[in-house]
C-alpha cells in the first residue's frame, strides 16, 4: 500500500461507496416494480401510513397465498393489483415512518419517481453501511491497510445484497442499525465509552427494537457481551448501573410499539408473532416437505438454495444464474473459508498476534454471526424459507472472515516468493503490493459479476 496510507484508504472507501451506489442505482432502475422479495408488502405499509396517518392492523386475508402465487407466476401485471398483498403490517414502524415522510415529500413527482425514491433510500442506507463497516474493522484492525478496505468491499458487491438494498423494504435499515450498534460495543471494549456515548448506545437499541425483529437478539446480547466485558475492572454496581441505563432508555423509547402490539392483537404478543403465524396459511412447512422429500433432500435443499439465494438467487426466488457461476462462486468461498481457518489456526498457535481487545471484539462479531445463523435455520426448521439473504444482518462478520482469508493467502503467497532471490526492497514492499493488487482483482471481479446478475440474467428474464 502507498505511505500516505489514510489518504488512499479513504479515496478507496470512497470509491467503493461511489460504485456500490452506481450498482444500487441501477439495480433499482432495472429491477422491475414488485420484484424483490416481499417488496408489494412493504410498500403496502408505507403506503397505508402515508394516506392515513396511522399504523396498518394485520389481518386475516392479508396473506393470500394463491392469488400471491398467481400474481407472482404472471410478473405483475398492472392489471392485477399488489393491495391485497399486506402480509408485512405486523413489522416495527422505524423504517415505514422514514419511507411514509419520503413518500409524501415526494407526492407532486409522481407515483414512478416515489416509487424509485424509496428504493434509493435504501441504496443511501447500504452506503452508510458500508462506512460504518469501515470504522468497526478499522476500529479492530487499526494496523492493517487491507482489513478495513476489504471487508466493506465484500458487503459493497455480494449481488444479491445490492438486489435487497434498492428495494423497499427494512432489511437495510435494520443492518446499518446493528452495525452502529456494533460499533460502539467494540468502543466499549477497546476503550470504554463515555455516559454520553453509553447514553447514544441505548437510543440505538431502541431504534433497533422499532426497526426489526430479527435483530433483536444480537442487538440485546452483543450490548451486554460488551458492557460484561468491563465488570471486572467497574465492578458488578456500575455494570448493572450502566446495563440499566441502555436497556432502560430503549425500552422507554420503544415500550409503547410493544404495548400497542399487545393492545392491538391480544394475548401478550408483543412482536404480533402470534397473529403472523396464523395469517401465513399456504406456507410449506420444513414438516410437509420431509414428508415429500425425505430429510436427506430437505436438509440438501437448505445448504444449496441458502448458498445460492446468499450470492444471488433474484426475483421471488426465481431467477437464477448460469450454474457455472454457481460453481465459482463455491470455489471462492472454500478457498476463502480454507485461508480463514488458516488464519484461526496461525492466531491459536501464536496468541501474542492478537490483543485482548481483540479478541473480544472477534468473539462479539462471532456472537452475531451466531445468533443471525441460528434464527436462519430455526425460521426453516417451521417453514421451507432457504433464503440465504436471511444471513444480511451478519454480512460485517461474514465480509471480515472473506478479508481474513483473503489476506491469509496473500501472506502465504508472499512467504513463498520471498524465498526466491529478489531484490531486497522487493522483498519489503512484496507483502503491501500483493495485498492491493489481490483486493482490487477481487473486487472488480465482484463488481463484474453484479453487473452480468443485472444485465445478464436479472433484466432477460424479468424484463424480456
Amino acid at each position: 500500500m502507498p505511505k500516505d496510507g489514510t489518504r488512499w484508504r479513504r479515496a478507496a472507501l470512497a470509491a467503493i461507496v461511489l460504485v456500490y451506489c452506481l450498482l444500487g442505482l441501477a439495480y433499482a432502475v432495472e429491477t422491475p416494480q414488485w420484484q424483490t422479495p416481499d417488496e408489494p408488502a412493504h410498500f403496502n405499509y408505507v403506503l397505508y401510513l402515508a394516506e392515513h396517518g396511522a399504523f396498518p392492523v394485520l389481518q386475516m386475508g392479508d396473506y393470500p397465498h394463491e392469488y400471491l402465487e398467481e400474481i407472482k407466476a404472471a410478473e405483475f401485471p398492472p392489471e392485477m393489483s399488489i393491495e391485497p398483498i399486506r402480509y408485512e403490517s405486523h413489522q416495527p414502524p422505524l423504517y415505514y415512518l422514514l419511507s411514509a415522510l419520503l413518500y409524501r415529500v415526494t407526492e407532486p413527482l409522481g407515483f414512478e419517481a416515489q416509487f424509485l425514491v424509496l428504493r434509493l433510500f435504501s441504496v443511501l442506507l447500504g452506503a452508510f453501511l458500508l462506512l460504518v463497516a469501515y470504522l468497526i474493522v478499522a476500529e479492530i484492525f487499526p494496523d492493517s491497510p487491507f482489513l478495513p478496505l476489504a471487508a466493506p468491499a465484500v458487503i459493497a458487491t455480494v449481488p444479491m445484497h445490492i438486489a435487497m438494498s434498492a428495494a423497499i423494504n427494512n432489511d437495510t435499515l435494520a443492518e446499518l442499525i446493528l452495525a452502529l450498534v456494533i460499533w460502539l460495543c467494540v468502543r466499549e471494549i477497546k476503550a470504554g465509552l463515555t455516559r454520553p456515548q453509553t447514553t447514544l448506545l441505548g437510543l440505538l437499541v431502541a431504534l433497533a427494537l422499532l426497526t426489526k425483529t430479527t435483530i433483536y437478539a444480537p442487538v440485546l446480547l452483543a450490548t451486554l457481551l460488551a458492557l460484561a466485558v468491563r465488570v471486572r475492572q467497574q465492578g458488578w454496581r456500575v455494570f448493572l448501573g450502566r446495563l440499566g441505563l441502555v436497556y432502560g432508555l430503549a425500552l422507554a423509547l420503544s415500550g409503547w410499539w410493544f404495548v400497542r402490539n399487545v393492545l392491538t392483537y391480544g394475548d401478550l404478543d408483543l412482536f404480533a408473532w402470534q397473529r403472523h403465524g396464523s395469517i401465513v396459511v399456504g406456507q410449506p412447512t420444513t414438516a410437509q416437505w420431509i414428508a415429500q422429500y425425505g430429510l436427506a433432500r430437505t436438509v440438501q435443499d437448505f445448504f444449496v438454495v441458502s448458498f445460492r439465494s446468499f450470492w444471488a438467487q433474484f426475483g421471488w426466488m426465481g431467477v437464477l444464474i448460469d450454474s457455472r457461476l454457481y460453481l465459482l462462486l463455491a470455489l471462492l468461498s472454500l478457498t476463502v473459508a480454507v485461508g480463514f481457518l488458516l488464519w484461526v489456526l496461525r492466531v491459536v498457535r501464536k496468541q501474542a498476534l492478537l490483543s485482548g481487545f481483540q479478541r473480544w471484539a472477534l468473539l462479539l462479531l462471532l456472537l452475531i454471526f451466531l445468533l443471525v445463523a441460528a434464527e436462519h435455520i430455526s425460521y426453516n426448521l417451521q417453514f421451507v424459507q432457504h433464503q440465504g439473504r436471511y444471513l444480511f444482518p451478519a454480512l460485517l462478520p461474514i465480509g471480515l472472515a472473506f478479508a481474513l482469508g483473503l489476506r491469509q493467502w496473500i501472506l502465504i503467497a508472499a512467504g513463498v516468493l520471498d524465498r526466491l532471490p529478489l531484490p531486497h526492497g522487493v522483498k519489503r514492499h512484496l507483502p503491501a503490493v500483493l495485498q492491493a493488487l489481490v483486493l482490487l482483482l477481487f473486487y472488480a471481479g465482484l463488481v463484474a459479476l453484479d453487473l452480468v446478475c443485472l444485465y445478464g440474467f436479472i433484466v432477460p428474464q424479468l424484463r424480456g
